[in-house]
C-alpha cells in the first residue's frame, strides 16, 4: 500500500482517476514507481497495456554465447532471484499450444481475460439445474481422465513441458478445452508444482529427479463447463518428510468432504483440515482456497483451509465446488517467483496438495472427479 495517493493509472479509469493506493505487485517487484490503481477491477481492464512495463523491465532471455546459458540451451531467466529453496526454473518455455478451432472455448482465451468472472464478483453462489450437473459430471469425467493418463508418465527424465504436451493433448482429444490455458494469461495447459512449490508451477524444461514430488493440476472446459482436480505424486522412491507429507495432505482433503452436505458451514472445513496437518507437523497455506467452479472456474464460494477463517455461506444441493488444501512440512507462508505465478514456501520446505470437485446432493456429496484410490497413501 502506498503511504502517498496518487492518481489511478488507468488511462479508463471507471472511477476518474482518484487517489489510489493499490500498487501492482509485479512493479513493486521490479522497482517501478508510480504504478497505483484505485480497485482491482481497473487494474484488470488495464492489465493488457499495463504488462507491457513489465515485459520491458524483465530481463530478457540470454544470448546463446552468455555464459549462463546451458550447454543444451537452457536457462534459469531469474538469474538474480532470491530462490527460497533449490529448486529453479528451466527455460525457454516451449511456444504456446494449439487448441483446434472447433473446439468451444471460454471468454478468456483470446485475451486472457475472465470477463464472466469479473461481471459476476460478489454473487452467492450458483445452484445448478439438474441438467447442468449432467454436464458438471461429464468434464469431471473427462478430467480424472486425464490426470490419470499424465500421472501414468511420471518417471525421473521427463520434464514437465512434456506432461504438459500430454495433457494438452488428452484434452483436445475429448473436445475439451484445457482451462489454464491463457487463464489470467497463464502460459500452459496445466499445472505442474514440484518440492517446494505450492501450486502454480508453469510446465517447463526441467526434467523430474528421482526423490521429486510432483502436483499435477487438471481443469477441462466442455459443454460451457469446468472440471477441476489434482494430486501429488512421488517420483520414484521419496524419502520419509515427503511420504507423511503426502499422506497428510491426503487425509486432509478426505476428512473434509466428509463434512460435506447440505447445511454445512464452509468456515467449518478448516476446523478438520488444519487440526490433522497440525498432528502430523505440518502447516496449511493461507493465501489460496478452494473455490466454486461451474461455467466460471472460479467463483463463489471461497473455500478456505484453515481454522477460524471467516468464509461465509452455507452448503446448498445443486452447489458445486473444490476442496484442494494445500499442506506444508514448514511454515504456511509464500513467495512468488517473477513470473507471476509461481508459489513456493517461504522457507524452501515441501508442499503437497490434493483436490476434489464436489457437488452437494439432496443427502450429502459427490466427489465428481472421484477416481481410484491412491494405495500409497492409505
Amino acid at each position: 500500500m502506498s503511504a502517498t495517493p496518487v492518481p489511478c493509472q488507468s488511462s479508463n479509469c471507471i472511477k476518474d482517476r482518484p487517489p489510489s493506493r493499490l500498487e501492482c505487485p509485479t512493479c513493486n517487484k521490479l522497482g517501478i514507481k508510480g504504478s497505483f490503481f484505485c480497485c482491482q477491477e481497473c487494474f484488470k481492464a488495464n492489465w493488457k497495456t499495463h504488462k507491457i512495463i513489465h515485459d520491458i523491465a524483465t530481463p530478457r532471455q540470454p544470448l546463446l554465447d552468455d555464459p549462463n546459458i546451458n550447454k543444451d540451451g537452457t536457462f534459469n531467466p531469474f538469474g538474480t532471484f532470491k530462490f527460497t529453496g533449490p529448486l529453479r526454473p528451466v527455460y525457454p518455455l516451449s511456444p504456446k499450444r494449439e487448441v483446434p478451432a472447433h473446439i468451444p472455448r471460454p471468454d478468456y482465451a483470446e485475451d486472457g481475460i475472465p470477463t464472466s468472472e469479473n461481471r459476476k464478483l460478489g454473487l452467492p453462489p450458483r445452484i445448478l439445474a439438474p441438467e447442468e450437473i449432467e454436464k458438471m459430471r461429464n468434464v469431471c469425467k473427462l478430467a480424472r481422465e486425464v490426470l490419470d493418463i499424465a500421472a501414468a508418465a511420471i518417471r525421473p527424465g521427463i520434464t514437465t513441458d512434456q506432461i504438459d504436451a500430454i495433457v494438452h493433448e488428452e484434452t483436445i482429444k475429448r473436445d475439451a478445452y484445457p482451462s489454464p490455458l491463457n487463464y489470467r494469461h497463464y502460459p500452459k495447459s496445466v499445472c505442474t508444482s514440484i518440492n517446494e512449490v505450492i501450486c502454480h508451477g508453469i510446465p517447463d524444461q526441467r526434467k523430474l529427479q528421482e526423490g521429486d514430488i510432483i502436483n499435477i493440476d487438471v481443469t477441462l472446459y466442455k459443454d460451457g463447463y469446468h472440471g477441476d482436480l489434482n494430486e501429488t505424486y512421488p517420483v520414484g522412491r521419496v524419502d520419509e518428510d515427503s511420504q507423511r507429507l503426502m499422506r497428510t495432505a491426503h487425509k486432509c482433503l478426505h476428512e473434509a468432504i466428509k463434512l460435506c452436505k447440505p447445511g454445512a458451514l464452509f468456515r467449518d472445513l478448516g476446523k478438520t483440515i488444519e487440526p490433522i496437518a497440525r498432528q502430523k507437523g505440518c502447516s496449511v497455506v493461507r493465501t489460496y482456497c478452494g473455490h466454486g467452479i461451474n461455467d466460471l472456474f472460479h467463483t463463489a464460494p471461497n473455500v478456505p483451509h484453515y481454522a477460524k477463517n471467516k468464509a461465509v455461506g452455507t452448503m446448498k444441493a445443486g452447489m458445486t465446488f473444490t476442496i484442494e488444501p494445500m499442506i506444508n512440512l514448514g511454515h504456511w507462508d509464500l513467495e512468488h517467483w517473477p513470473d507471476d505465478w509461481t508459489s513456493t514456501t517461504i522457507d524452501g520446505k515441501r508442499s503437497a496438495q490434493f483436490e476434489e470437485t464436489l457437488l452437494i446432493t439432496d443427502t450429502g456429496v459427490e466427489i465428481l472427479t472421484g477416481g481410484r484410490s491412491r494405495e500409497d497413501l492409505l
